[in-house]
């Protein structure tokens, strides 16, 4: 088994790609039998993979130190490379589409491919190349900002990953300084911040209107792949999310200010205290951490214990946060080597056995599916991936013992209501969204404005009371990677953690038959649309209000009855 450091980096010579897709789109198009078209269909796919695994590698190892100057620079070519690429991405796609073979490639690799090659065509046109790539440059400009933080507090100088522990102190005096130092450097930075955003959101509006879109709302919809729901869907989430989790989410805050003899509303700085001697930690270190989940995942399957030792032995993990390093977590795939790899930035805090579990979870999704074709399927949409992850969290409370050894009840019991409570903080990043896009003429304080204002109705137990300038003045969003850069992806971790805690309700009851019924989610890959996916797989539709009232009903009613006797 080759390990991610072996694995060779070489800049391919985009002539040479670009003349290959032209060949292959040439032998498709003049087929005259089904052996012939999928020949070159298969051909195509391969040269997809490849070019998608050299870009990856170099992403990943760019994300780890975006300090590498090699690194930097390829990542900068792709930024250039992949619009010019979808020239010639664009005229195979047209022909697949057009192809006189498409319902035996239906019958063989199915309709979704079909589907998303439609959308694809409403997103690109040779017109909004150059648009494509400055949106790549910004997108990159914005990350390097963020990896480049330095925070003095306390006498040190911390990255933001590295700060965020401090956030979360038991301690008031300490949690609220690091809330302002953290805060104080998104402030130092606004203009830079808001510069940028209001660059991609003009860029993301022109592109519309060249595309003969309405409006960036319609080109991120279709960007993001959305195949089986619109707009409309989307916004009854919207009311449902505040009409039966907003209140639900609201009473649990008020407990938690009554349990630390807080004022209500909290403080940003106080709402991140879930219990007055402290949130969980785990029980170890990072290797605590990982050879707990190896056990974990040994235990629950022989398919996942076979893909976490392999992730381990490949080395397709890189957990720590280190200086220069790019924020967030996330998990992507090196196909030419059918591997996944797992991103991540622990911080001693619980999040990291929450992003451990559910990075895996997408690793594991993507495991499963590696030989499918086309490379398109292995993965679904991104709401769909997001049931992988957000699930596989719950599955691992088998072994909250020994994650959190003396917290485990302190995470249970924060994780549920943690995940419960993001609805609405997801929701309203999506609707903020709508309304950047809807009115791209906002200025940077209109759009702050208008954060400020959904906090009130998505998220009503915080104090906007200037305690902590950047986030009482509605600032707060541009702490959110994919609003800059991946926009209307954030709605699918919602729709997703609905799904999510219906498999949490599964397992109280059944653990081993929850544990079928993921199975047989993820064995299915991207092979059909969300909606379709769910329906298969027997579960309950996110799209449904009383999908959203029972889910309400179990997590109050589990929340209310847990016993928190004897933790502070």
């Amino acid at each position: 088994m080759i390990k991610f450091s072996e694995i060779p980096y070489s800049r391919p010579d985009m002539g040479e790609v670009k003349d290959e897709m032209i060949r292959l789109t040439k032998e498709f198009e003049e087929a005259d039998t089904y052996e012939k078209a999928r020949d070159a269909f298969i051909r195509e796919d391969a040269l997809s993979r490849h070019i998608m695994s050299v870009s990856t590698v170099a992403q990943i190892r760019h994300s780890i130190d975006t300090r590498d100057s090699f690194y930097d620079e390829e990542v900068k070519f792709w930024n250039r490379a992949y619009p010019e690429l979808q020239e010639y991405l664009d005229l195979w796609t047209k022909a697949l589409c057009a192809s006189k073979f498409r319902s035996e490639l239906s019958a063989e690799f199915g309709e979704v491919v079909f589907l998303n090659a439609e959308l694809e065509l409403k997103c690109f046109d040779v017109s909004i190349i150059p648009l494509l790539q400055e949106e790549n440059d910004l997108v990159m400009e914005y990350e390097k900002l963020l990896a480049s933080a330095q925070i003095p507090f306390r006498g040190k100088v911390y990255t933001i990953a590295q700060i965020a522990p401090f956030k979360n102190d038991a301690d008031d005096e300490v949690r609220l300084a690091a809330w302002k130092a953290e805060g104080g450097w998104y402030k130092d930075n606004q203009d830079k911040l808001d510069g940028l955003y209001d660059r991609l959101v003009a860029i993301r509006h022109e592109m519309s209107q060249k595309l003969g879109l309405k409006d960036g709302v319609e080109l991120g919809y279709y960007r993001m792949t959305r195949n089986c729901y619109d707009r409309n869907d989307v916004e009854k989430f919207h009311d449902a999310v505040i009409k039966y989790i907003v209140p639900v989410a609201d009473s649990i805050r008020r407990k938690q200010a009554e349990r630390l003899g807080m004022q209500y509303p909290l403080s940003f700085a106080d709402n991140a205290l879930m219990f007055r001697s402290g949130n969980p930690k785990p029980a170890g270190d990072a290797d605590y951490i990982v050879d707990t989940a190896g056990r974990f995942y040994d235990a629950l399957s022989p398919e996942t214990s076979e893909f976490f030792r392999t992730m381990r032995e490949g080395e397709l993990m890189d957990l720590l946060s280190t200086e220069g390093k790019e924020g967030g977590g996330y998990c992507t795939s090196i196909h030419d080597y059918e591997v996944p790899f797992i991103f991540a930035n622990f911080n001693g805090t619980q999040g990291d056995v929450e992003t451990v579990t559910h990075e895996a979870g997408h690793a594991f999704a993507d495991w499963m599916n590696k030989s499918r074709i086309p490379v398109s399927t292995v993965w679904p949409s991104m709401e769909g991936c997001e049931v992988h992850s957000m699930s596989m969290e719950f599955f691992a409370w088998k072994s909250t013992e020994e994650f959190f050894g003396k917290d485990a009840d302190k995470f249970r019991y924060s994780h549920l209501a943690g995940s419960f409570m993001f609805i609405p903080y997801g929701t309203m990043v999506d609707h903020f969204q709508h309304s950047v896009y809807d009115h791209p003429e906002m200025t940077p304080a209109e759009r702050h404005a208008e954060w400020k204002r959904l906090l009130g109705i998505y998220m009503p137990w915080l104090r906007l009371d200037g305690d902590i300038p950047f986030y009482a003045d509605g600032e707060g969003w541009q702490r959110q990677h994919h609003i800059y850069g991946m926009p209307f992806y954030y709605i699918d971790y919602c729709l997703a953690q609905t799904v999510a805690l219906g498999f949490w309700a599964m397992i109280q009851n059944d653990y081993d038959d929850a544990w079928k019924h993921y199975m047989a989610y993820t064995r299915m890959g991207g092979s059909e649309v969300f909606t379709k996916l769910i329906e298969d797989a027997g579960l309950d539709s996110p799209f449904e209000e009383e999908t959203i009232k029972k889910m309400c009903r179990k997590a109050e009613e589990w929340l209310n009855d847990f016993d928190l006797s004897g933790i502070e």
